[in-house]
């Protein structure tokens, strides 16, 4: 058993309940455990196992209790939980520490969406996990293909959601992503989206778009994944969501836009492949709009060419971001 504690002014390094114990009763242990006096103010816990590699070992957890044996202020909390929460599962749990006259964060279901080529084909043999970071520290090494939710695949492309409980991150800062497997393969990670399970919006979205070449020789890779930017979404507004369409205030909700591209004048520069393009708005995003119909060109994209295309879409608000590809067809 492992135990992080995080304080106003950091976070402890990881405290191991190997050879602490200074008194054992049934079914209790009491450990004495010396933190960093720069760490502030205790306001969260998270307690995990540190390896289940070779092990499929259980531990059931009922009940915590912690004191400060300088003022001797208390905390105590009925938790009932068995880690880790599944055979393969999650191993760690958290929870926010609550001191008399303080107010304590809540603890938070977020949705992680990953976004990818070919994970799910080589699920068995890739282990990755996301440490999620926000103003109010971080969750840990969560890891990311254990229980998949809300699996999507298509010829190109595939999602699929992680469901993470932590104590609240507030304003979500960055992803760390570490992965490895057993064998040699590639790993192609387009982006992340993370939200609050009961909340539709904000929605942050970190840019990836690397693919991972894995070897099992060599150590695991990790990759600091910034913030990209944050989809905040529309208010409601008289009871209508601005997001679904209504006959009669349909024009005034849209936004029309001018798309010119310019195709590089190099050898083999244009596609015959069917173009895609996204906007991404500091309100919402666009519908996927396929680049088709070239106001100068009945074959668009050809080299050294420029392309013209209009499009409607709801209103985004301020323009921050673009998703532009192909489908990978044709030249």
């Amino acid at each position: 058993l492992v135990m992080v504690f995080y304080g106003s002014n950091g976070k402890s390094n990881p405290v191991s309940m190997e050879n602490k114990v200074e008194h054992q009763a049934k079914n209790q242990i009491t450990y004495d455990v010396h933190l960093p006096s720069d760490l502030g103010v205790v306001y969260k816990v998270r307690l995990g196992l540190q390896n289940l590699e070779n092990s499929i070992s259980q531990l059931s957890l009922h009940h915590f209790k912690m004191q400060n044996t300088s003022t001797l202020d208390t905390f105590s909390l009925t938790i009932n939980k068995t880690l880790p929460l599944s055979l393969n599962g999650d191993r760690w749990i958290e929870f926010p520490v609550e001191w008399p006259l303080k107010e304590a964060l809540s603890v938070v279901t977020y949705h992680l969406t990953v976004f990818s080529r070919n994970i799910l084909t080589e699920g068995n043999v890739v282990h990755m996990t996301a440490c999620i970071y926000g103003a109010h520290g971080d969750t840990g090494d969560r890891s990311l293909l254990w229980s998949l939710q809300n699996v999507q695949q298509g010829e190109n492309n595939e999602s699929f959601l992680v469901i993470v409980d932590a104590v609240e991150l507030g304003e979500l800062d960055k992803v760390v992503l570490l992965i490895s497997s057993k064998t040699d393969c590639k790993v192609d990670i387009k982006k992340l989206h993370l939200k609050e399970s009961v909340k539709d919006h904000p929605i942050y979205v970190f840019e990836v778009n690397e693919a991972f070449y894995l070897d099992p020789n060599k150590p695991e890779i990790q990759r600091e994944i910034p913030l990209s930017f944050v989809i905040r979404g529309d208010k409601q507004k008289n009871g209508i969501d601005n997001n679904v369409k209504k006959e009669g205030s349909q024009a005034e909700n849209q936004t029309e836009y001018t798309i010119k591209v310019y195709t590089g004048d190099k050898k083999g520069a244009g596609t015959d492949a069917n173009v895609h393009i996204i906007l991404f708005g500091n309100e919402d995003k666009s519908e996927v709009f396929h680049l088709s119909q070239s106001l100068e060109h009945q074959d668009p994209f050809e080299r050294g060419k420029v392309d013209t295309f209009q499009i409607k879409t709801k209103k985004l608000g301020s323009l921050h971001s673009i998703e532009i590809g192909h489908d990978g067809k044709g030249f």
